[in-house]
């Protein structure tokens, strides 16, 4: 019993990994790439579960509020790149922080005019709310095996695209040297609008996922920014290798953390000890964490080498 209940717990912790390398792969790029602190990333998120969300309310179909809600946030975030970023990127850095915090203020408050400020809950269709048998007695669900498969393909597909494609040469070169690129008659504006878009709808495939596990509300992008950051410190900037093990290992990390640290220190202290410190703990362990990696590779697992 106690090996069906760590494979579960495992499953979640690569599902929640998964969901957090959509968010890091977008801002990794971004960061990277455009060398842009988008604090705003999170609402971009959110922006994907609320369209997400009414799209499938108006269609009666999860499916084509998903395929209508990803070029949907895609709009948006080239509409913000190009109203309001678009002039950072010759800013220092707290400039970028300051204007991409007041763009999270903007969205919250945007959502919470349009759809209001209670939370939206989505119920997945009844072909994706059934369960698989992996193993005996482990019958996992469905909707979390598809969010872990798309990540999983995703993230192949960025690698290619990254690595493979003209597309993917002039991302790695306007990284390097952002004059020599435009100087070879590349629009380098346009493409860090191609990049922020496509990381836009990378933050609303998460989003979309997320709708059916979690309440759509007003301010949900800025907890899970916060762990994103961790993932990027963590993979290294602007790597999307280092993005998609920094997800897992935070992911699996905080599940598991929060699944078994409490029964674990009761072996040790007191039982009623570890009640208040288990999930206290538990919350501080990827912190930790990112502290240790910082210490021993300060630039990550995984940093981007030789664009």
């Amino acid at each position: 019993m106690n090996l069906i209940l760590i494979t579960e717990q495992v499953l979640n912790g690569v599902q929640f990994g998964v969901m957090l390398f959509l968010m890091a792969a977008g801002l990794t790029l971004v960061f990277g790439i455009m060398n842009l602190v988008n604090l705003a990333h999170g609402s971009l998120y959110m922006i994907g579960a609320y369209f997400a969300t009414s799209f499938y309310q108006w269609s009666g179909s999860f499916v084509i509020g998903a395929l209508l809600a990803l070029p949907a946030t895609l709009v948006v975030g080239v509409i913000v790149e190009v109203v309001a970023l678009r002039t950072l990127y010759d800013r220092d850095h707290l400039d970028q922080v300051l204007a991409t915090f007041g763009l999270i203020l903007f969205f919250n408050e945007l959502v919470a005019i349009v759809w209001g400020r209670s939370g939206l809950y989505t119920s997945l269709p009844e072909w994706l709310s059934g369960h698989v048998e992996l193993l005996p007695d482990l019958r996992y669900p469905l909707y979390r095996l598809l969010i872990i498969a798309i990540g999983i393909a995703v993230a192949f597909l960025l690698w290619y695209v990254v690595t493979r494609t003209r597309l993917g040469m002039l991302i790695r070169a306007g990284a390097s040297n952002r004059a020599m690129v435009a100087a070879l008659g590349i629009n380098i504006r346009l493409l860090y609008t191609i990049v922020f878009g496509f990381g836009a709808a990378l933050a609303g495939l998460a989003g979309v996922m997320a709708g059916p596990i979690y309440a759509v509300q007003p301010g949900m992008g800025e907890s899970i920014l916060i762990q994103v950051f961790v993932v990027i410190v963590i993979g290294g900037i602007g790597s999307i290798r280092g993005a998609m093990a920094g997800a897992l290992i935070v992911g699996m990390v905080d599940t598991l953390g929060r699944a078994f640290l409490k029964p674990l220190l009761a072996l040790v202290i007191t039982p009623s000890a570890a009640q208040s410190a288990g999930p206290a703990l538990a919350s501080m362990l990827i912190y930790l964490l990112m502290a240790v990696v910082l210490a021993l590779r300060p630039e990550g697992l995984f940093p981007e080498r030789g664009h």
